[in-house]
């Protein structure tokens, strides 16, 4: 690494170390080392590269990933995922793993051809005995298999704590399925059920999905009146039916 780069670097590891993270810090200082690297030619190596510059840059790109993920901002981290996969696949066999690589190996929300893609060219006994790489294949399974509850108790069992964002995101997915199917199966469910149905904790946090989704809450009855969509009154153009049905026998009596 460019001696001018080491001190940013080394900035960089203490403000990510630090409990909690520094997240605005880091990324102001990813910003400057981003162009650093750009600079030294290693954000997107092509050729013989020093491996250990290689190794610094890799731990960068990750280290983005992870204040991505911990800041909330997607766009920005499947951007450092997109840089990391020369990493990972260019020069897998050349570097040693690092302490970030694997948990953010199975993390790509959202696309699922792409985590094909990537669980192709790994061999089928990590993906087995690798924990970061198992738990994203097991949610996919459950969501294929709606084993909603399944997906929600993997949060707990989560390898890393950043996996925890990306089960919440599917859960608000989840969460409007199950919705759309308690408005077109039901008239109004009881408070608890629509808790237990949609894996809420408390009757807050319902209330505020249910302010969401526009539904109507009957605090006194303790129930959810669901509004039915698409069941306006048709007005039957009854003259005009008859008179088309006239029309079309007399048509069938010229016909025979």
């Amino acid at each position: 690494m460019a001696a001018r780069l080491k001190p940013l670097y080394d900035e960089l590891i203490r403000a990510f170390s630090s409990r909690p993270s520094d997240l605005k810090k880091c990324s102001e200082i990813l910003t400057k080392l981003k162009l650093g690297l750009i600079e030294a030619g290693v954000l997107l190596p092509r050729g013989d590269v020093n491996l250990g510059d290689l190794t610094n840059a890799r731990d960068i790109l990750e280290i983005g990933a992870y204040v991505s993920i911990r800041s909330r901002d997607v766009p920005s981290f499947d951007r450092y995922f997109s840089q990391l996969q020369t990493f990972y696949t260019d020069y897998r066999h050349a570097l040693l793993d690092g302490g970030f690589v694997e948990a953010t190996d199975g993390l790509s929300p959202n696309r699922i051809a792409d985590f094909h893609t990537t669980l192709e060219s790994l061999d089928s006994q990590v993906i087995a005995e690798n924990p970061f790489i198992r738990h994203p294949v097991n949610l996919e399974r459950w969501l294929m298999e709606g084993s909603y509850s399944k997906v929600w108790n993997a949060r707990e069992e989560a390898p890393a704590e950043e996996y925890k964002f990306f089960v919440d995101s599917l859960m608000g997915t989840i969460r409007n399925e199950i919705a759309s199917s308690e408005e077109a199966a039901y008239e109004s469910l009881p408070l608890k059920d629509a808790a237990t149905l949609l894996f809420f904790k408390n009757q807050t946090d319902l209330l505020k999905f249910a302010q969401h989704r526009g539904w109507q809450v009957d605090l006194t009855g303790s129930a959810i009146i669901f509004k039915k969509k698409g069941e306006e009154k048709m007005e039957i153009p009854k003259q005009r039916l008859i008179a088309a049905s006239l029309a079309y026998a007399r048509e069938l009596e010229q016909i025979v």
